[in-house]
């Protein structure tokens, strides 16, 4: 039977059915997978380097004769090759290797090697450099830029580039569907399809700029437009999917609203009412509402999410608040339960671990309406929660949950033929040019003011060694009856990375101050142990909570006013920032510690001088993407959602823009676009607006 574009992997020279299912975790599943499996940057072996001219830290190949190899046995054990050219000495170390692999290196032989060089304590050196054992005195040289892959294990470079190829050559023997209109095509002056998979596997060195393809390079840009289509078709399906379903019309019930207005003892801000009243006009549509709410940290999202659910409790509807934790979810329901007291609405928390017969008593109260306002985790999307009559859904850091939980909790708003409305909460700011993509036919609420009397968090970086230090000026803090967290990135042990682990922490700091009161946290506890602790943390009790991360969102102790963080050198942005936006949630000046491990690498000092620099979230979500990607950004890395083959939402934000423009015309009169979109997103799976 003749392979084709279509056919599975294991079709294909030296990949069977067992290999074919680690392709499989990159995505890959099909032949044609391969063409769109893109690399990540190119390598120049079209030349050899000599030892003398080579600097450390420069990926170099070089031809070089092996004089000694020789196996130590010290801390580890290694496989060390002795080798030179005509202009110096170099040493090649293996830590992995096998006795086969050593025969390969006998006195005489030539090899090509490649990889970054460094320094040795001898001569220079490579680490399990990739070698090509050479007979006779030439090498075959590449001819043109070597592309470099995305791997999993058990899937080498080599078996990568090999299976491309193959797939390539079949690309070449068969039409390669055009869908994009001719008149699109010609307007943007796009060159061919197979031309471009082509020149992109392939590049011609001159187009490679430090080892990545040029931005403005014409192939790269042909595929870069087909792939930002593909997402933004995906997900202007899921909108219209949502949107051709019917909603309650939920009406204005002002003076419910004034009322709780008036028992406030706050204002709330110029940007909390704008985004209320825009929710309000949404809330009285029979369309659904499908709108996220983005705000900084401490920006007030949950008095906007308290008004919107009291309206829609108002018109005699229930609604769900889905929270990505416990911590959190507890805490919305004591905050709800202060806010909603005065209404009389009956509210619950509906937890993973609840006694049977209170679980089955909250459920049943649910299903018949007695409950109006439930607040959960993944709890409520279990298959025995069913509600009477829900209007609204909630979603708390909505990219904590898949899209097919969001989806559950949506569908169980399904009453006389209509759906819940949907309110998206994010206190991780969404950068425009992610939001065009990933968000393209969202309705986006923003909170970009803060509430009055708050200061900026003073954020300043210290060396582990100055720990002492920090004790001293902890006792200091504490005596002045403010509080403080301590964070730390692991639990226990780890020999991987010698960090200070939270209970290490916890027991320095008991040791090292036992005039104070400290408390540990972790994910790891359970519920009833963590809940007891925040409370006795809000109340003043505990003067220092040692904690993981699991107090990255949501937590609200105005009177903490110190945040340490470990290891902060290590963590993203974003993370950073959230953490950070734990304190400063009162009137008093707030700080901010980011502890390092000496010395600071460089993406780690770019990082902490970020944090240090700004305190808007939205500046430092930028600048995260830049660092980090979106996948990761969004934390869709394990989910398969937005990840991109070769758009770059920073280098190509004007065809982000002009494909958002041209949704419309770009594919070819009555093509159908999943055709685009399976080409592009091959996992087929619902992306966020669903």
């Amino acid at each position: 039977m003749a392979i084709t574009l279509a056919s599975p992997l294991h079709t294909l020279n030296g990949i069977g059915a067992r290999v074919a299912e680690k392709f499989a975790r990159l995505n890959l599943f099909k032949v044609e997978d391969l063409l769109y499996h893109f690399p990540l940057r190119y390598q120049d072996r079209t030349r050899i380097n000599s030892i003398a001219q080579s600097r450390p830290g420069q990926e170099v190949q070089l031809f070089v004769e092996v004089s000694h190899s020789e196996v130590t046995f010290g801390r580890k054990r290694m496989l060390l090759v002795h080798a030179h050219d005509a202009s110096g000495m170099l040493c090649l170390r293996f830590f992995a290797f096998s006795a086969a692999m050593k025969e390969q290196f006998p006195p005489g032989q030539k090899v090509l090697v490649y990889g970054p060089l460094q320094s040795g304590k001898h001569y220079p050196e490579l680490l399990h450099p990739e070698f090509q054992i050479v007979q006779g005195n030439q090498p075959i040289l590449d001819k043109g830029s070597t592309p470099i892959y995305a791997l999993t294990e058990g899937i080498s470079q080599k078996l990568m580039r090999k299976a491309v190829k193959q797939a390539l050559d079949l690309m070449q023997q068969n039409k390669q569907q055009e869908l994009l209109h001719d008149d699109f095509i010609e307007k943007l002056q796009l060159p061919d399809l197979k031309q471009a998979i082509y020149a992109v596997h392939y590049p011609d060195p001159k187009n490679l700029l430090e080892g990545q393809l040029k931005a403005n390079d014409p192939y790269r840009k042909r595929l870069v437009i087909e792939e930002i289509l593909a997402h933004q078709l995906k997900q202007q399906q899921g909108s219209q999917k949502v949107f051709s379903q019917p909603a309650h019309k939920l009406q204005s019930k002002a003076d419910v609203i004034a009322d709780f207005y008036q028992r406030l003892p706050f204002q709330p801000t110029a940007a909390q009412l704008r985004v209320i009243a825009e929710i309000e006009q949404d809330l009285q549509r029979d369309k659904p509402m499908l709108r996220l709410l983005q705000g900084d940290v401490g920006a007030g999202k949950t008095l906007v999410a308290a008004v919107a659910a009291l309206n829609a409790i108002a018109n005699g509807f229930q609604v769900a608040l889905m929270a990505p934790t416990e911590i959190l979810a507890e805490q919305h329901y004591h905050s709800f339960i202060q806010w909603f007291s005065p209404f009389r609405i009956h509210c619950a928390l509906l937890k993973g671990k609840m006694k049977a017969s209170e679980k089955q008593q909250l459920l049943q109260q649910l299903q018949q309406g007695e409950i109006a306002f439930v607040v959960g985790t993944h709890a409520l999307i279990q298959q025995d929660v069913a509600f009477h009559k829900l209007g609204l859904v909630i979603i708390d850091e909505q990219h904590r949950f898949g899209v097919l939980q969001r989806k559950a909790l949506i569908e169980k708003g399904a009453y006389k033929g209509r759906i819940a409305h949907q309110l998206m909460m994010t206190a991780t700011p969404i950068p425009r040019t992610l939001a065009m993509v990933s968000y393209a036919d969202l309705q986006v609420s923003v909170i970009d003011e803060l509430p009055k009397g708050r200061k900026p968090v003073m954020t300043f970086a210290l060396e582990q060694s100055r720990r002492q230090e920090i004790l001293q000026k902890i006792r200091q803090h504490c005596q002045k009856g403010q509080q403080l967290y301590w964070v730390c990135t692991l639990i226990e042990e780890s020999e991987m990375l010698q960090k200070q682990t939270a209970e290490e922490t916890f027991e320095l700091l008991q040791n090292a101050l036992p005039e104070l009161k400290v408390a540990l946290i972790h994910g790891r506890m359970k519920s009833e142990q963590k809940e007891n602790i925040m409370q006795k943390f809000k109340q003043g009790v505990v003067h220092i909570l040692v904690s993981t991360t699991v107090i990255e969102v949501g937590v609200n102790v105005p009177n903490a006013t110190l945040m340490i963080i470990e290891d902060a050198d290590r963590l993203g942005l974003a993370q950073l920032h959230q953490l950070r936006g734990r304190v400063g949630r009162g009137a008093q000046q707030s700080y901010c510690a980011l502890l390092y491990q000496a010395p600071l690498s460089d993406s780690g000092k770019e990082r902490l001088g970020i944090m240090r620099a700004s305190n808007d979230g939205f500046e430092i979500a930028e600048k995260d993407l830049q660092l980090r990607g979106p996948g990761e950004y969004m934390g869709t890395r394990q989910t398969g959602q937005l990840q991109f083959k070769i758009a770059n939402l920073q280098s190509d934000q004007q065809w982000i823009e002009l494909c958002r423009q041209h949704l419309d015309t770009a594919l070819k009169p009555d093509m159908d676009p999943d055709l685009l979109i399976n080409r592009w997103l091959n996992l087929q799976e619902e992306l966020i607006n669903v």
